[in-house]
């Protein structure tokens, strides 16, 4: 069973989801299932294969997030030493070098990875192109979109 990195924010994420899977989703497709029973003959209740079929999924959720957090090696960059070195779980200001852009991610496990929230999953070709590098420091990223020049403006383990 290999460990997998995940920050504190996204392991109690995790915790949150499955409580919500199991004591609140879990007893909401038991009342669908009981709903759809009571309308008689199942092999032609669609409501009643459409709750089955989300119990399924619901059940298979629940056993998926219970691996991760038994997997999980939390890691705690608040507690870490801050040198300007780029690790997992730091927050890293960049700036585009090609269009000026400035833009921020914390490196993050791929459980909890969301470009949208600027959340970047560690071996994703940025992740993997600025981990170990330090403040300071000029990166030449390929990413699938092209090559990619980027200045490492800060790193803070928030």
């Amino acid at each position: 069973m290999e460990k997998e990195p995940i920050t504190v924010n996204g392991l109690e994420k995790l915790k949150e989801e499955l409580v919500f899977l199991k004591e609140i989703k879990r007893s909401e497709i038991i009342e669908a299932i009981a709903e759809a029973r009571s309308h008689g003959d199942l092999k032609e209740n669609a409501e009643y294969h459409a709750a089955k079929e989300q119990q399924a999924h619901n059940e298979g959720r629940i056993q998926q997030v219970e691996d991760i957090i038994a997997r999980a090696n939390v890691i705690d960059v608040t507690k870490i030493n801050n040198e300007g070195k780029v690790i997992f779980g730091s927050t890293v200001f960049l700036q585009n070098l090609d269009t000026q852009e400035k833009i921020n991610y914390k490196i993050v496990g791929k459980d909890e990875a969301d470009l949208k929230q600027k959340l970047l999953y560690f071996k994703s070709p940025i992740g993997k192109g600025i981990i170990g590098k330090n403040k300071g420091d000029l990166v030449e990223i390929s990413t699938p979109a092209g090559i990619k020049n980027f200045e490492i403006i800060d790193v803070k383990y928030i």
